[in-house]
């Protein structure tokens, strides 16, 4: 898994040139999964940039360096999450573009 983790980072470096990489993974309900799996993020970061969903202080890149403690404001996560929907057509071509620079 990390062996993956560590080739789509690189083909995300490649695809995007990020400011960094933000991986991590999260296992039931309290950490915001609805349905309990494994699965593992591995997330470009741009300045500004805003993936909706994932740790409240990540979510976006300005908030990355909030103190710690600092409660997570949740008015605005419905209208987040419904901003990065993206469609099959966006999705298969964005999945296609990083593939692309997958490297052995």
């Amino acid at each position: 898994m990390a062996r993956s983790a560590k080739r789509v980072a690189e083909a995300l470096v490649l695809s995007y040139e990020p400011l960094g990489i933000l991986t991590f993974q999260n296992n039931g309900v309290y950490s915001g999964q609805e349905t309990p799996h494994f699965h593992f993020h591995v997330v470009p970061r741009q300045e500004g940039s805003d993936w909706g969903i994932g740790p409240p202080q990540l979510a976006t890149f300005d908030g990355a360096g909030r103190q710690r403690g600092t409660p997570h404001d949740h008015s605005g996560d419905a209208q987040r999450r419904e901003r990065v929907q993206a469609s099959a057509e966006q999705l298969a071509v964005t999945a296609a573009f990083i593939r692309s620079n997958l490297t052995s």
